[in-house]
């Protein structure tokens, strides 16, 4: 099950108290304090991880808890601090505070960690407050109490490539046909209901990530459909491969279409519009498609590229294209 999306609490360990004792020794008398600190608690710590997909692993608690740590000991032995919980999350992971309603951190990269909740220190034993005035005390502190929070994880898909367009356009079918991924594929419209993604391999020393972006609706920067859930993942595409379909089964207009998810994209963040896209007119072997290209081609000002994901027609072209623009957009 794919999940981009989870709330959760997290507590930290508690810190042990610290221990009030007395050294008590057959022939020592006035042994003197001996007793020992308490163990800090255990921190909850998220950490981006490579063989992290989704954020289903998280989903399934509700609620993280720390171990306390262990209080002090006679003898100045002091209590066992306790394990860090480190919680594995995919790159892309935004981590929000629900309480104050701020990012804690964007982990974009493998490896990248966050302390979500800071454990408590532990107490100090008696033996710290020993002086040449106080030779017995019994004073102490307890362990301290460790941090609580809510969190919203959102997922955000990181990819080289995203594929967008309107429902059924072919962002599945080409997926499978350039990648080893199987996304569920299907003759009706939203068969995609999360990202899929793929590794397209060029040659021996070059490869990207396509993210195929479930198909988007009029309304989805408002939230309709689930267009918040959809376009919160385009973010995250360096380049974007828009997909026109010639033919739509709903006798809808191609062009009016491709205008429609520009505008969708544009609403939702303005940045969208200035990102790299590549134009593509897929099902190139139904009747009508080159004259869809050209009308494309020339209201956008812009190449517009033809492939059939079913006869293969055109898709090494659609490769070459794709790979230089991402030098370009690397290079920039």
């Amino acid at each position: 099950m794919f999940v981009d999306r989870v709330e959760i609490e997290v507590q930290a360990g508690r810190g042990g108290d610290g221990c009030v004792s007395f050294r008590r020794e057959k022939f020592i008398s006035r042994g003197g304090p001996n007793g020992g600190d308490g163990g800090d608690g255990g921190s909850i710590i998220l950490r981006a991880e490579d063989h992290v997909d989704n954020l289903a692993y998280v989903g399934h608690r509700q609620q993280w808890r720390a171990e306390n740590g262990q209080p002090g000991m006679g003898s100045d032995c002091h209590g066992r601090s306790a394990k860090d919980l480190i919680i594995p999350v995919p790159p892309g992971t935004l981590v929000i505070d629900t309480r104050g309603g701020f990012v804690l951190k964007d982990m974009v990269n493998v490896g990248d960690e966050i302390v979500a909740a800071q454990a408590g220190r532990g107490g100090k034993g008696n033996i710290r407050f020993k002086s040449s005035t106080n030779r017995a005390p019994r004073d102490f502190t307890p362990g301290g109490e460790g941090e609580h929070r809510r969190l919203v994880l959102e997922l955000k898909v990181i990819a080289d490539v995203g594929l967008i367009g309107k429902p059924n356009a072919g962002k599945s079918t080409l997926l499978s046909r350039l990648s080893r991924a199987r996304p569920e594929i299907a003759d009706y419209p939203f068969t995609t209901k999360h990202p899929n993604l793929g590794i397209v391999r060029v040659d021996l020393d070059h490869s990207f990530v396509v993210a195929d972006i479930p198909g988007l609706i009029e309304g989805a920067h408002e939230g309709v459909g689930l267009g918040h859930e959809f376009l919160r993942h385009v973010e995250r595409a360096g380049i974007l491969v828009h997909l026109v379909e010639p033919a739509p089964m709903d006798g809808s207009d191609p062009l009016t279409n491709y205008r429609a998810i520009r505008d969708e994209l544009t609403q939702y963040d303005q940045s969208l519009g200035q990102r790299p896209e590549i134009l593509v007119v897929t099902k190139s072997e139904l009747p009508g498609a080159a004259e869809i290209r050209d009308q494309l081609a020339e209201e956008t000002g812009r190449d517009a590229l033809a492939i059939s994901a079913v006869t293969g027609a055109g898709l090494n072209h659609l490769v070459g294209a794709i790979t230089a623009q991402l030098a370009e957009h690397a290079a920039n």
